[in-house]
């Protein structure tokens, strides 16, 4: 990969979840088990396409499992971009023993506090999370990344980086994110809806025809 890069002390993130699968369907706890993208899955793809069409975007990365990966290839090809790196450190939760049950008094029974016996915890899944965000930012400063990967992952990486319960993320929805160097990160779109820290649209200028990074 060759690249210019325009400085900038923001890294912006498209933050996307996965398109359903048939386990998201039957509302079974999917976590790190390998699940494709069914049909609704792969429609949902296509129809993320047009709100990150709105701005220019450098590259797409993915979490390697599957659905994400599915999900990534079809954006990349829409918007004519490359898929560079699957990130081991985007899976979804690992939810251990309780993965394909069905929601219902066998899962309950294995609630604990923070989760499920056996399950990896939420700071361990937020911790990934950030550590990927903040790697894409030390190696592609001031570029535009779409990364596609998981519900739990998105919710808590956000909850951890912004201190705000951010609620449960839709599939295949646009959530925009910035992380400045000096200052962290900053959520501008959510679920699809302008965050109430939505700069002007002004601000977003640099977002659309000014490539930071050229592959």
């Amino acid at each position: 990969m060759t690249a210019r890069n325009r400085i900038s002390p923001s890294t912006t993130f498209a933050l996307i979840r996965h398109g359903q699968t048939d386990w998201n369907a039957a509302r079974r706890l999917q976590g790190s088990t390998d699940i494709p993208l069914n049909d609704i899955g792969r429609g949902q793809a296509g129809k993320a396409v047009p709100a990150l069409s709105q701005f220019d975007w450098d590259f797409v990365v993915s979490s390697p499992l599957i659905r994400a990966a599915e999900t990534a290839d079809v954006i990349a090809a829409d918007l004519d971009l490359d898929v560079i790196r699957r990130i081991p450190g985007l899976v979804e939760r690992d939810y251990g023993p309780t993965e394909g049950m069905l929601e219902g008094a066998e899962l309950d029974s294995m609630r604990i506090p923070g989760g499920y016996y056996g399950a990896e915890s939420e700071p361990e899944v937020a911790a990934r999370g950030l550590d990927a965000l903040h790697a894409l930012s030390r190696d592609y400063p001031g570029a535009r990344i779409i990364v596609v990967t998981h519900g739990t992952l998105i919710r808590v990486t956000l909850t951890e980086a912004l201190d705000l319960d951010v609620g449960s993320i839709d599939n295949a929805t646009l959530n925009l994110v910035r992380h400045h160097r000096n200052t962290g990160f900053a959520l501008h779109v959510l679920n699809g809806t302008p965050h109430h820290t939505q700069p002007s649209p002004s601000h977003f200028d640099n977002l659309k025809g000014h490539k930071s990074w050229q592959l």
